[in-house]
């Protein structure tokens, strides 16, 4: 398990990136994960609905997958502060609230890097969490 200072926070569509057929894409996802981070429960939750319903895997393969992701990188929870404080992220910064949950997750870690390719690349979120597409060229 990954020590617990702040660093990067990973979004979902981030971490699924691993299991894609761009082989760049792949590789970027891998190493960001290797690098270590910070996902939340939401993120889990995520990933186990688009393995069980998009890439059609078995319970046994999707927790496979969702073992070996919270074994690699720190996992915090989603609490009644930090839905609060998502909906107030959505409602200041026009997230959807999905997205906003996971900016609150990753201010709540202290992270200073959000990995998503589903926000706006450079959206700097309460003057302390950058996004970042790690993707963009």
């Amino acid at each position: 398990m990954p020590d617990d200072e702040p660093g990067a926070f990973l979004d979902t569509n981030v971490i699924l990136y691993i299991a894609s057929a761009d082989a760049a894409k792949a590789a970027r996802a891998e190493a960001l994960i290797a690098a270590g981070g910070w996902i939340s429960v939401q993120v889990l939750n995520e990933i186990a609905s688009v393995a069980r319903r998009k890439m059609a895997l078995t319970w046994t393969d999707t927790h496979g997958l969702l073992d070996a992701v919270s074994g690699l990188l720190n996992v915090t929870p989603v609490s009644i502060d930090t839905h609060r404080e998502g909906l107030a992220l959505s409602e200041r910064y026009r997230l959807s609230v999905y997205d906003a949950m996971i900016a609150a997750s990753a201010l709540e870690c202290g992270c200073e890097t959000l990995w998503s390719e589903d926000m706006q690349d450079g959206l700097v979120i309460s003057n302390r969490l950058t996004v970042r597409n790690p993707f963009k060229r």
